[in-house]
């Protein structure tokens, strides 16, 4: 028997906001792909963007793909609940997207880099950052590498900014770091489940139970 039909749940709760961010390469994408086959009752927002398709990507899964002009337009009519400009291409999230999942009491996590965390942390205190690490720089370029998409360039430019973007892991809640995936993989699922066991939570969503063992 199931905790669940043991103990009634009684009470509605919001959702948790996730925010992941991690320098290109140090496998966010894979990971959270992996969680949210283990874990139920959370999704990723799909986030809206300016660049181009990757093989493989599907629009409205992966990303909503728009034009520049389209992506702006948004900006004008306050669409975003964060957005930012990495290496030359707008990245948002939608405001009604999130705000509706988790009104649902369904937990979202967004995929976004450490400015548009700060950003999400300032609007919405309560949500979880966590930052995804690389074992360390060699395994990071050798992971950007064997994409086998971009030139010299681009991954001389990636790397510049990964080693930036990693020096604001401190701002954020938890890290992870991304060696083996096996393991980075528990870790995530141990930080969600973490905030799912919180008093707060669970006085909501026992409460029934709570009032009978104190009565």
């Amino acid at each position: 028997m199931t905790l669940n039909q043991s103990y009634p749940v009684t009470g509605n709760q919001q959702g948790v906001l996730y925010v992941i961010a991690a320098p290109s390469g140090a496998g966010k994408t894979s990971l959270v792909a992996a969680l949210l086959q283990r874990v139920s009752n959370i999704c990723v927002s799909v986030s809206h963007t300016t660049r181009a398709a990757r093989p493989a990507e599907v629009n409205g899964v992966n990303y909503h793909f728009v034009s520049i002009a389209t992506f702006e337009a948004m900006l004008t009519n306050a669409v975003f609940f964060e957005h930012a400009k990495v290496y030359d291409n707008y990245y948002g999230t939608s405001k009604q997207t999130v705000v509706e999942k988790l009104q649902q009491g369904i937990d979202v996590i967004l995929e976004i880099d450490w400015q548009g965390a700060q950003s999400v942390r300032a609007l919405m205190p309560d949500s979880v950052s966590i930052f995804i690490l690389p074992p360390s720089r060699q395994i990071l370029e050798q992971r950007l590498r064997a994409r086998g998409q971009d030139t010299e360039t681009v991954i001389t430019r990636r790397m510049q900014a990964a080693v930036a973007e990693m020096s604001h892991y401190s701002a954020f809640d938890y890290v992870v770091i991304n060696d083996q995936f096996e393991q980075a993989l528990q870790d995530l699922q141990a930080i969600v489940q973490t905030q799912r066991l919180t008093r707060a939570r669970q006085q909501v969503k026992y409460a029934q139970l709570l009032t009978e063992l104190l009565a």
